[in-house]
This record gives structure tokens, sequence and C-alpha cells, in this order.
């Protein structure tokens, strides 16, 4: 389940029916991109480290700052991040 203070991430889905676990692409997207660091909080006690940098390399719909930061973040090269491959 998603905690209270993290629903407004998830603004377009019905968070009564969703379980992060079922989702954990779309999950760690959502929170890398729109959270602040009580939700990154949430996220690293929530998925394994190798599931949040599997997002950060393979997830295309990360914004090119989002994904940028990220991978500077966990230390992951540039042309190893599928948001920022248009860059290089």
């Amino acid at each position: 389940m998603i905690p209270q203070n993290l629903r407004s991430l998830f603004w377009d889905i019905n968070l009564e029916a969703f379980h992060p676990a079922s989702f954990p692409e779309y999950t760690i997207a959502r929170v890398l991109e729109y959270g602040d660091k009580d939700a990154v909080a949430w996220l690293r006690e929530t998925f394994t480290e190798e599931a949040i940098k599997r997002v950060i390399t393979e997830e295309r719909r990360l914004s090119p700052r989002t994904a940028n930061f990220w991978a500077l973040a966990y230390r992951i090269p540039a042309e190893q991040v599928a948001a920022l491959k248009a860059a290089y």
C-alpha cells in the first residue's frame, strides 16, 4: 500500500486497488520523478537497490534531469541510462 503522505504522487490510479510490489517499475519511476526525501526513504525501504538501479537504467519515461540526478546518486554512467541515451 502507498502511505498517505505519498498518495499525491499517484494521482492517476485507483490507490485502493494498487499494490506497489505488483508494479515496481511504475512505482519506482513515479517516486524518482516526483518524490521528496520522505518518498525516497519509503522507496528504499520498499524496493531493493538493484530494482531502483534497474529502473534508472531502463526507464525511458524519466525526464533527463531526473535520470541524470539519480544516475549521479547511484554512480551509474550516463551512457547506461535509457532516458539519457538520446543525449549521447
